[in-house]
């Protein structure tokens, strides 16, 4: 079940409790001949994507529609699919603002509902993908509005995402995603439903899903899984409105890195794979680089050792063919280094223990992001501990933790403890201290 995100900001705006809304139903009920005990539990599931049985949901948009004093539909409230409060990405791209926007205010609320989210798996998962790969394409994109949006207001979404994406690598995703989450309620939501023409609603789409990926990253980052990715999905539906492959190929690489965590090793190949043919000619080496190492650390995952290598091999001849002034911002994060720690990683996972050090040290010796380098230090700690080198896994291991500090990332968190576990069951000397250094910087709760 998916939160019903919809129904959660009309609550809001009609001024209405949990407690409120079931009472209402429930007399709403007896006029029409029903015995309903509801509670605000109730009214809780339902947030949660439960679907309230045989009249009930219309009783809700009547409830709803006196207080508002305007008609409230079953779309409107989420529930116009019998059995999936989730309509499909494939309705009118104005529903979809709205759900979108729904979901930005709901995130902003700090809904716990949405929050605690798990990620869909399956077909739900794979929908999106399939729909922004496939037809139809949207025709026209164009809005009427009550402000007109100007190339100033473009201008502002674009230095919006590239602020909030050097928040995230120098503060993590934690401290970023309120800020980020904020600025799209204040600033993008209203200018979605502002007044644009086709060919300046295309540009409007394309900032808008680079800022809603970022907010999806900070989720990522924040082990909110669920959040992340529907803010995924509704970037690559913003991607899809603006007509930019390039973008929805860079989209479906923040859902192959997350099907990675989840240990979905076959959806990453195969989202992959939608990624690099569906974006054709349009899809940039960095962006190409990225994906084909990571699906060889899915194909390693499967012990597909032929797989894994193949996709190294093309990994690397993508990576020699970057040039900086050629790609667009948001592959910005694909730096000089990474796919030599995302090889590293494949081939510690097909136990190659040398060729993965040689590639986490050549990651660790080229410069970085703040948050890019915790990550190589991490991986290079790991490969030097399993190739029983403690004193240099130790000094790697101090360094990566005085580098982390600062930074509020479940994910860098989850690196530390993975590093400090691998540490005290060497049972090396000197591991000790480091696990101390890393202890000192896992007491700060975030």
């Amino acid at each position: 079940m998916q939160p019903n995100t919809l129904l959660d900001a009309i609550l809001d705006e009609a001024g209405i409790s949990h407690a409120g809304l079931a009472a209402h139903v429930n007399q709403a009920g007896r006029a029409r001949g029903l015995t309903l005990r509801y509670e605000h539990t109730a009214v809780a599931r339902w947030l949660k994507g439960q679907r309230p049985r045989g009249q009930v949901p219309d009783l809700i948009c009547e409830v709803l529609a006196a207080r508002l004093r305007r008609p409230v539909t079953l779309d409107d409230i989420g529930l116009g699919v019998p059995g999936d409060p989730a309509v499909p990405h494939t309705g009118s791209l104005s529903g979809f603002v709205e759900r979108a926007t729904a979901l930005w205010r709901s995130d902003q609320q700090g809904r716990p509902h949405l929050l605690g989210a798990p990620a869909v798996t399956g077909t739900p998962a794979v929908m999106p993908v399939w729909e922004w790969e496939n037809p139809p394409e949207d025709v026209d994109v164009s809005r009427g509005g009550p402000h007109r949006v100007t190339p100033g207001d473009l201008e502002m979404l674009r230095a919006a995402r590239a602020h909030y994406e050097q928040m995230y690598r120098k503060a993590g995703g934690m401290a970023t995603r309120a800020r980020i989450v904020g600025f799209l309620n204040a600033e993008a939501a209203p200018l979605l439903r502002g007044s644009y023409t086709d060919a300046t609603g295309r540009q409007l789409h394309r900032a808008t899903g680079g800022l809603v990926a970022i907010a999806g990253i900070c989720a990522y980052d924040s082990d909110a899984h669920g959040l992340a990715q529907r803010y995924f999905h509704q970037a690559l539906r913003l991607a899809k409105a603006s007509g930019d492959r390039g973008l929805g190929a860079y989209v479906i690489a923040l859902l192959v890195n997350q099907s990675l965590h989840m240990r979905e090793f076959r959806q990453a190949v195969a989202f992959a794979e939608a990624a690099l043919r569906a974006a054709g000619h349009r899809i940039t080496p960095a962006l190409a680089s990225d994906l084909y190492a990571m699906q060889a650390k899915a194909y390693a995952h499967l012990g597909d050792a032929a797989g894994a290598l193949s996709r190294i091999r093309r990994a690397e001849e993508s990576a020699e063919r970057i040039h900086r002034g050629h790609e667009p911002d948001e592959t910005g994060y694909v730096q000089p280094g990474l796919v030599n720690v995302q090889v590293a990683e494949a081939l510690l996972s097909l136990g190659e223990l040398a060729a993965a050090g040689e590639h986490a040290a050549a990651a660790v010796d080229t410069p970085a992001h703040d948050r890019g380098r915790v990550h190589r230090l991490a991986m290079l700690c790991t490969v030097e501990l399993r190739q029983g080198n403690a004193d240099r896994a130790v000094a790697v291991a101090v360094q990566m933790a005085e580098q982390a500090r600062g930074m509020e990332s479940q994910r860098l968190r989850d690196r530390l403890r993975e590093v400090r576990e691998h540490l005290i069951r060497s049972g090396c000397a000197g591991t000790a201290e480091a696990a101390e250094l890393i202890d000192g910087a896992l007491r700060v709760p975030l």
